[in-house]
């Protein structure tokens, strides 16, 4: 009889603490899994931030004296617009 004296609130905290062991599981597995996907949470430096690779050859091809420095700001400018 003892079992029953709880009624609604013991189906209440059951589900209340199978929901919070979900929750940590779940979390506890995304803090250790990398995430892959390039929404917010991404591990990759936003493609901003990063040069673009044709302006790293145009630097390189200046700094080994193939191009004049007219030639390199005029490539420079078309690069970034």
């Amino acid at each position: 009889m003892m079992a029953f004296g709880m009624g609604g609130f013991g189906i209440l905290f059951m589900i209340l603490i199978w929901g919070g062991l979900i929750v940590l599981v779940v979390w506890g597995l995304s803090a250790l899994v990398p995430r892959i996907s390039s929404g917010n949470g991404s591990t990759h430096p936003p493609i901003a931030d990063a040069s673009p690779p044709a302006l790293d050859l145009l630097k390189q091809r200046y700094a080994r004296g193939e191009i004049t420095k007219s030639e390199y700001d005029s490539m420079r400018q078309d690069i970034l617009a």
